[in-house]
């Protein structure tokens, strides 16, 4: 058995890394903060050998709570910051704790670009992003961050290091017959995204084990590095804005905005314009939602052409059209987007922003049948919503805006969770574009997949952690689980420092994940 490794268990600590970005506060028993891998495995060993579950965690910023837990939180936000770029075969080895800004800012010069751009990129990790499968705005067009990974650098459940690559099979862990893959096939969401669960149909078509690793949220094994690939800048684009007035006129123009190929098609509901309008946005009233669209081209000449297709094909169904043809004009147009963190961050200290059901994505058709029924259960349980997401993917992310002074309004929160749910069945859709299914949605995954599925994810499980050590609760759920319990909001949220939870109030404000956490436990002089 290994030495005892150094664990940082003092409250103050240990509070600090309470909380994430989505809706909990859980405090750990302790804290560790390895530097290099070597020092990682033997954390792991130690971990198995004294049957202590682990807890990966990256910059803190996923949504679905698979970052807090009650048992060893490992901090891998800060040892692992080496890159090796390559810039002639147009890939980027990059240390866990790098994030997309660093891999985007070392590949600028070299014209190139990591495509999925999701909107932590600021913060997110290389290792959170493998972690959730994550993707962002031009999901659209270069999908979620799995078609980017060539390779990646793992600890698996003994403490063995060890490298996974695109091509190189399916390994000796986990299989799947003929039989199981007919199952997979059959059973899996016709999403355009799919972040819940592990990603058995992306396995059965390539083969490749690096597809079962991919968004597994640290269950199966602890990512040290990634192998990313970039891609050339485009050198021209151009966009438009679109205003609607009925949700019927916004899924008819969906799928034709899809067929000319954009690179991001954004939606933004009347529920969060609402909250943008007193900003000075110019937008006409009555819109019932804005699309904005980014065309990214070879030229110039065809970044305005594909602009003015859009403009006209949809011409009789627009309320509100504006145009920008240059990446100048692009960033004035998409400002509107940027003001939304802003003004749901700016909320009253009696009204809390919320990610009880912010993931969902359905087939495109079903886009405007989604924002309407959940527009609808919102309001029979009397909770405040901000709708938004990126409706090329049929995906919607919903901030829940409670008055946290209501006497029942984590009653409100719970029906809208079990309603969500609901429809999302009914439109046969999927928990989880982009986030993850954390511990936030793990019990729901039978009930999505049926059981047949659900024993196959157990089944990976085991093949890569017997003992359970890794992340206990998300994907696979705990026996007690409960959706929204542990809310870091409310009388039942657990008791921590006045002044650390001050500051993990403002990090939460400010999109502040990059600060380390164990920098919020020091007192204030």
């Amino acid at each position: 058995m290994g030495s005892t490794p150094a664990l940082l268990t003092d409250f103050r600590i240990r509070t600090a890394y309470s909380e994430g970005a989505g809706i909990y506060r859980i405090v750990p028993a302790a804290v560790a903060i390895p530097r290099g891998v070597e020092e990682l495995q033997r954390l792991v060993r130690w971990a198995a050998d004294s049957g202590t579950p682990v807890v990966p965690r990256g910059a803190g910023s996923g949504m679905a709570g698979g970052s807090v837990g009650r048992d060893l939180v490992v901090d891998l936000s800060q040892g692992f910051r080496w890159t090796a770029p390559d810039w002639s075969r147009r890939t980027f080895w990059a240390g866990a704790s790098v994030t997309w800004a660093d891999v985007t800012e070392a590949a600028r010069p070299f014209g190139l670009r990591l495509p999925p751009d999701p909107s932590s990129g600021e913060f997110a990790t290389s290792g959170g992003m493998v972690g959730t499968n994550a993707a962002g705005p031009r999901s659209v067009r270069c999908g979620s961050v799995r078609r980017w990974v060539e390779a990646i650098e793992i600890i698996d459940a003994a403490g063995t290091a060890r490298r996974v690559a695109r091509g190189a099979g399916s390994g000796e862990r986990f299989r799947l017959s003929p039989d199981q893959r007919r199952l997979v096939e059959a059973r899996f969401p016709k999403t355009r995204k799919n972040s819940a669960g592990y990603a058995l149909d992306c396995y059965a078509r390539s083969g490749d084990e690096l597809d079962v690793l991919i968004g597994s949220e640290g269950t199966l094994a602890i990512v040290t590095a990634v192998e990313w690939r970039l891609e050339p800048i485009p050198a021209d684009v151009a966009g438009v804005a679109l205003g609607f007035r009925t949700l019927e006129q916004l899924t008819e123009a969906v799928p034709y905005l899809v067929a000319l190929n954009p690179s991001a098609v954004e939606l933004l509901d009347r529920t969060l314009l609402d909250f943008i309008r007193p900003r000075g946005v110019d937008l006409p009233d009555g819109l019932e939602s804005l699309l904005l669209v980014e065309f990214e081209r070879e030229t110039q000449a065809a970044a305005r052409a594909v602009v003015g297709d859009a403009v006209r094909g949809l011409a009789a169904s627009t309320a509100h059209v504006a145009t920008a043809v240059d990446r100048a004009g692009l960033e004035r147009l998409w400002a509107v987007r940027r003001l939304a963190s802003p003004a749901l961050a700016r909320l009253p200290e009696t009204q809390r922003s919320l990610q009880v059901v912010e993931d969902g994505c359905v087939p495109l058709e079903r886009l405007g049948d989604y924002v309407a029924g959940i527009r609808a259960a919102a309001a029979r349980h009397g909770i405040p919503i901000a709708v938004f997401g990126h409706a090329g993917d049929g995906h919607v992310h919903v901030n829940t805006l409670p008055d946290v002074t209501r006497v029942d309004w984590n009653d409100g929160l719970a029906a809208l969770y079990r309603d969500a749910v609901e429809l999302l069945l009914a439109l046969g859709g999927t928990p989880s574009g982009e986030h993850g299914v954390g511990r936030l949605r793990a019990g729901l995954l039978e009930r999505f997949y049926g059981p047949e599925v659900a024993a196959l994810f157990r089944e990976v499980k085991r093949a890569y952690d017997a003992a359970a050590i890794f992340n206990p609760g998300v994907i696979i759920p705990s026996a007690d689980w409960a959706p929204v319990a542990d809310l870091k909001v409310g009388p039942t949220a657990a008791s921590i420092p006045d002044d650390i939870a001050a500051r993990l109030r403002d990090v939460e404000r400010t999109a502040g994940w990059a600060i380390p956490k164990v920098d919020l436990a020091v007192p204030s002089p």
